[in-house]
């Protein structure tokens, strides 16, 4: 495992479909399998266990300890973090889609991340009616048809990373801050029209995603290095790609 400095932020991709559920499925806790097994068809199922007991595996490795050991606290909004002293070593956040997830990792620092499929049936210009800022909406009208699929979901799950970072489900609505969305824009939050000052706080990042689909991370704070690795059928075949922010 790589070494997670103070001032880094790691980001792991993974194919779900390239590991087995069967025998992951032990180091998950029992809250865990249950939740597993409400599950109504096996493929949701197996990317659930395969997604949990990987993550487990990457922080054990950040940890120096057992994966199945591992013990999760969940924040009133159901923002998972490590439970007891293990709690302040690592902060983390994770997100599946399709097949696929995606896992954040930093110490000292709030992290998080959303990943998307691009469903081209989606009713995209009627969610975002529903959810998003009136600048939002505005702003997507004006991309041109071709590019306004791929502009709702950059905004999709730039929120979707924000609320995630802060950990309080939606208790902040959608359309109560603003974000990028233009085709080529950087990712940027740009209002936060409850609290202002909270722009100071976060960095907003575009992440590299396969084919199909959009990733975003937010961060607390700016002073940090990205390092982004892929996870393959063996824990520990990665590459290492790095942007300092």
């Amino acid at each position: 495992m790589p070494e997670l400095g103070l001032n880094e932020v790691h980001v792991w991709q993974v194919n779900l479909d390239e590991h087995q559920a069967a025998s992951l499925r032990p180091l998950l806790a029992a809250d865990e399998v249950s939740r597993a097994d409400r599950f109504h068809f096996a493929k949701d199922r197996d990317h659930f266990i395969v997604a949990r007991a990987l993550l487990r595996k990457l922080l054990a490795g950040y940890l120096g300890t057992d994966a199945a050991a591992l013990r999760f606290a969940y924040a009133e909004k159901g923002k998972p973090s490590l439970a007891d002293s293990e709690r302040i070593a690592v902060s983390f956040n994770l997100a599946h889609s399709h097949g696929r997830a995606l896992y954040a990792f930093s110490r000292g620092r709030e992290v998080g991340v959303d990943l998307e499929f691009i469903r081209e049936d989606l009713e995209s210009e009627k969610i975002a009616g529903r959810f998003f800022s009136p600048a939002e909406v505005e702003t997507l009208e004006l991309v041109s048809p071709e590019l306004r699929k791929q502009a709702f979901f950059e905004c999709w799950t730039r929120k979707e990373a924000y609320i995630k970072a802060r950990g309080d489900g939606l208790s902040l609505p959608l359309d109560q801050f603003d974000v990028s969305l233009g085709p080529g824009e950087p990712a940027v939050l740009l209002r936060n029209y409850k609290e202002p000052e909270e722009i100071a706080r976060w960095t907003m990042r575009s992440l590299q995603a396969p084919s199909g689909y959009v990733a975003a991370m937010v961060v607390e704070g700016h002073d940090w290095e990205l390092k982004m690795f892929t996870l393959e059928t063996e824990l520990g075949v990665q590459t290492d790609n790095r942007e300092r922010l």
